[in-house]
């Protein structure tokens, strides 16, 4: 059976794109071949007549193989806005996106799907990012920034994954506010109210090294 794991985070900007890069490389260093999916994305900039994003290129190239952006990222949008504000000419079809999903599942080992934003992130007029886990059915992976406020957004969001039915596999701490001096309480106040593990956690760095970054997940 292929494995695979679909991210998601307590907000926007907590460091989904980073743990999906973390991931892909911990995998391939333990010799899997591995794909990721950013089915959809806002904030893109036009390259070569096309509408292409910084996080999405970043997994393409960190892809097993050479995969095309568009099986990728097939909802790219220019606003940096909700992708229901910012999809509203082209909005996201859950099916086109399962679609995309199954021909990459068959393409590698491993299969890391990022969400956009946090778990209840609008995609289009009716329906979420919760939807769009629940079409995909892979286990989940919820991402924290930790910071002040964090552990009220993560048990909410494991409220709300329980709530879907959905296997929650574990956590990861990403440490991306150096300002921030209560880093290891906090992470120790939310092992102890989360039932699942604590996958790794990712320290403070202010340029990305993923092979470093990936030594400290633990499955």
């Amino acid at each position: 059976m292929k494995q695979g794991y679909f991210i998601t985070g307590t907000d926007t900007n907590v460091g989904k794109t980073w743990v999906t890069l973390a991931l892909m490389t911990y995998f391939k260093q333990q010799n899997l071949s591995v794909v990721g999916m950013k089915p959809v994305a806002s904030g893109c900039e036009k390259i070569d007549a096309h509408w292409r994003n910084s996080d999405a290129l970043s997994i393409q190239q960190c892809n097993s193989q050479l995969i095309d952006y568009d099986l990728i990222n097939p909802y790219a949008y220019e606003l940096p806005i909700s992708p229901h504000l910012a999809g509203k000419l082209n909005p996201a079809i859950l099916d086109v996106v399962y679609s995309h999903f199954q021909t990459l599942q068959t393409m590698a080992d491993v299969i890391i799907v990022e969400g956009a934003g946090g778990f209840y992130a609008p995609l289009n007029a009716t329906q979420t990012i919760a939807d769009l886990a629940q079409v995909l059915q892979l286990p989940i992976i919820l991402v924290v920034s930790i910071k002040l406020g964090c552990i009220n957004h993560t048990q909410l969001t494991f409220e709300a994954i329980e709530k879907a039915q959905l296997t929650c596999a574990g956590w990861i701490a990403v440490c991306n506010d150096a300002e921030f001096n209560c880093v290891e309480s906090t992470i120790e106040a939310l092992v102890e109210r989360l039932p699942i593990p604590l996958l790794g956690v990712l320290p403070y760095v202010s340029e990305a090294d993923f092979n470093y970054l990936a030594a400290t997940i633990h499955f």
